[in-house]
């Protein structure tokens, strides 16, 4: 895919999800002149580590995107409670909707489809009834999913995995989390690239192709 001027949407369920996912393959269609749009559901104030100010995780959402590359304007933060997205499901809808019309998206990339948890579900399936005229990638993260279909992989180069490691450091309230660590990252990144030949890659799960 060529991605020069299009339009991508980022959906991340709580700050940081969308770094994990495709923080590499922003790195690289925002090199490739994409305008890339990173929508965050939730900033997850129930679950911000003592010793942080409750807002800590939207100012490290802001760090870790402009780290990547993305305009503070193209970011938007939603505040519901960690865990119960659930529970305003309609809401969030109508605002994707809104983000939709405003938008109108090349790509779009949500979690994947095999994802537990229960926020990244909700947002998975309202993510697909808001963008369903928009190429859909669901992204990985292994440690929500019983199993992942990689049924498209985005090429990386070193640059682009160490943006993504480098934007992930933002986020000092997650620090000591195994999936944060910079070495499974690259791990990861490697494993991919290498089903395809190539140094670094990340995988996706194709919910929504359009040609």
């Amino acid at each position: 895919m060529d991605f020069k001027n299009k339009k991508l949407v980022v959906l991340a369920p709580h700050t940081d999800d969308g770094e994990l996912g495709c923080g590499g393959t922003i790195a690289k269609v925002l090199d490739e002149g994409a305008t890339v749009y990173y929508v965050a559901l939730s900033t997850a104030e129930q679950s911000v580590p003592e010793g942080f100010p409750k807002n800590r995780l939207e100012i490290e959402v802001k760090e870790a995107t402009k780290a990547l590359g993305i305009p503070e304007s193209n970011l938007t933060v939603f505040h519901h409670e960690v865990r119960k997205l659930n529970y305003v499901r309609q809401e969030i809808l109508e605002s994707l909707v809104q983000l939709r019309n405003k938008i109108q998206p090349d790509l779009v990339f949500l979690p994947s489809s095999k994802d537990i948890h229960q926020d990244h579900l909700t947002v998975m399936q309202e993510g697909i009834r808001a963008f369903k005229y928009s190429t859909i990638l669901g992204y990985e993260l292994i440690w929500n999913n019983l199993s992942f279909d990689t049924d498209c992989f985005i090429k990386l180069n070193e640059d682009q995995i160490n943006r993504k490691i480098n934007a992930l450091k933002c986020y000092k309230t997650q620090e000591g989390k195994a999936y944060m660590n910079s070495d499974f990252i690259k791990s990861l990144a490697t494993v991919r690239g290498t089903q395809i030949g190539t140094q670094y890659a990340e995988a996706f799960e194709v919910i929504r192709w359009i040609i």
